[in-house]
């Protein structure tokens, strides 16, 4: 006759508390939405044009010194994505969503051009006497352009 796990009851065995006990309990709402204390309009622009002027520095730096051309066009990308991820983080709650994408697209299109200025002012002090728009229309053409386009379609999609 085979045995049944019904038949066999070895005693009741417990345990004190459930396995779960050990993991502290943490409110989903408050672990994964900011309240909108945490921002505010002020900080969302602060840290955008941070993220905005370090791409600008990393534009005359890889574009002046180290003299990248196309690679800007990552630069730009990458600093558009930061741009407007700064604002969003920033701004948390307290900013609206069209006036946050409009900081970011804002501060990405400022950035850039800063960047611009940057490496015609570098190409200054090299020796270069060419006026801003013939310096970057000779020397990088349409990735001027480009960049900005790049810049500010990015920080768009980040600051949504």
């Amino acid at each position: 006759m085979a045995v049944m796990s019904s038949d066999f009851d070895p005693g009741e065995r417990r345990l004190a508390k459930p396995p779960s006990d050990r993991y502290p309990a943490i409110e989903p709402e408050a672990a994964t939405v900011p309240s909108a204390a945490t921002g505010s309009l002020v900080r969302s622009v602060s840290y955008g044009a941070i993220a905005a002027f370090g791409g600008a520095l990393a534009t005359v730096l890889l574009g002046g010194v180290v003299a990248l051309s196309a690679g800007l066009l990552v630069v730009w990308a990458s600093a558009g994505n930061a741009i407007g991820l700064a604002t969003r983080f920033g701004g948390g709650l307290a900013v609206a969503r069209s006036t946050r994408i409009g900081i970011a697209a804002g501060l990405a299109l400022t950035g850039a051009a800063l960047g611009q200025l940057g490496l015609w002012w570098y190409a200054g002090t090299e020796g270069g006497v060419l006026p801003l728009l013939a310096y970057l229309g000779e020397t990088f053409g349409i990735l001027v352009p480009l960049q900005a386009l790049l810049a500010v379609g990015f920080a768009w999609w980040a600051a949504r």
